[in-house]
């Protein structure tokens, strides 16, 4: 397997990194992040123009991207530089239109937000549990939860069931009653309300789709995981070096770069995993890669937060360094699509229904 980008990709992790780090240092993220309406709507047209959204399209829609690897080459530097934009909705969305076969040229320009509803308060991940409903005129009711983007859609897709099969509708912002906040992470998201709520049927027997969604925006989170956890560790690395206890740097007692060592071969293990997510994403097996990518990157990014802020000690909790924030996604991350435990529940599913297919249980 081939772990090196191609030159288009190098290209535009190069061109994404440089932007992210002259226009979008730490302050700034921190000065919109955690304020309505939690993202920088300049910024948010400057990533559109450097096409940052056409690379998570296919060019049949309009990209010049759309595969496992393109995503995981523009999460990671997202996840680096801590960006609060609602870019994972555009992905979703994206993977969703295609589907559908509409056009996503208002989505992947910048001047249409979408926000995907999924989750539910009762049914967090998994599609099989919605209760979210749509009668014979598309007039949709039910209620989803932590919606990603919804502070700022203009419109809103919706999987809602019908007749026992899951639907995609789309609901305009007008249509829904929409409540935003801001998470704990920075960003924003909100709850959807729908009663009765007009909406256009998009595409029907829409499991497969929004599967492929689900497994798109695993490895994009995983992606960021990644980006993110490197820059919490070169942080880290980089204190060790600096900080003096007793007259000598902290970074040449044995045992804390015994912990450093750690960090980094849990970060390597997790980037691999998710690389294999990657390749795999649209495949027959990438509902299995994904989920062992979103397992991997639930356990190693605890680790990594963990160690971080232990290693730094006390500085590491205050608001204006920036391993806190970096932390604080980086557990965040575990919980959006599907946490540790339910992706391991999925893993080992999967596993035994492979067993009894080859008769060995």
């Amino acid at each position: 397997m081939d772990f090196h980008l191609t030159e288009d990709r190098r290209m535009l992790s190069d061109t994404l990194n440089r932007y992210l780090g002259d226009q979008y240092g730490l302050e700034h993220r921190n000065s919109v992040a955690y304020e309505a309406p939690y993202y920088d709507s300049v910024k948010w047209q400057e990533l559109a123009e450097l096409g940052v959204f056409a690379a998570l399209a296919t060019e049949k829609d309009g990209g010049f991207g759309g595969a496992g690897g393109d995503i995981s080459v523009v999460f990671e530097a997202l996840g680096k530089a801590l960006v609060c934009e609602p870019v994972l909705p555009v992905l979703m969305a994206s993977r969703l239109l295609s589907a559908a076969g509409k056009d996503q040229s208002g989505l992947l320009d910048g001047s249409i937000k979408y926000g995907f509803a999924l989750s539910e308060p009762d049914a967090p991940y998994d599609i099989s549990d919605i209760t979210t409903s749509a009668d014979a005129f598309h007039k949709v009711t039910g209620r989803k939860s932590a919606v990603y983007g919804a502070h700022l859609a203009d419109r809103i897709l919706v999987a809602a069931r019908r007749e026992g099969q899951i639907n995609l509708y789309e609901v305009m912002k007008t249509d829904a009653e929409i409540i935003s906040y801001g998470m704990i992470d920075g960003g924003g998201a909100g709850e959807v309300l729908l009663d009765k709520s007009s909406a256009d049927l998009i595409l029907q027997n829409a499991a497969a789709a929004v599967k492929d969604a689900m497994n798109a925006g695993v490895v994009a989170l995983c992606s960021e995981a990644i980006g993110a956890m490197e820059t919490a560790y070169e942080m880290t690395v980089d204190y060790l070096k600096q900080r003096k206890q007793f007259g000598r740097t902290i970074g040449s007692f044995q045992v804390l770069q015994h912990r450093a060592v750690d960090m980094l071969t849990e970060i390597e293990q997790a980037r691999s995993i998710t690389i294999k997510a990657a390749a795999e994403l649209g495949g027959p097996d990438a509902s299995r890669f994904a989920a062992m990518a979103k397992n991997m990157i639930g356990r190693a990014g605890r680790q990594i937060a963990e160690e971080a802020i232990q290693l730094h000690g006390g500085i590491a909790m205050t608001w204006e360094y920036g391993v806190s924030h970096y932390a604080k996604r980086i557990i965040m991350i575990d919980h959006q699509l599907g946490d540790t435990d339910y992706h391991l529940a999925r893993i080992m599913s999967d596993l035994s229904a492979s067993q009894v297919d080859k008769g060995s249980v």
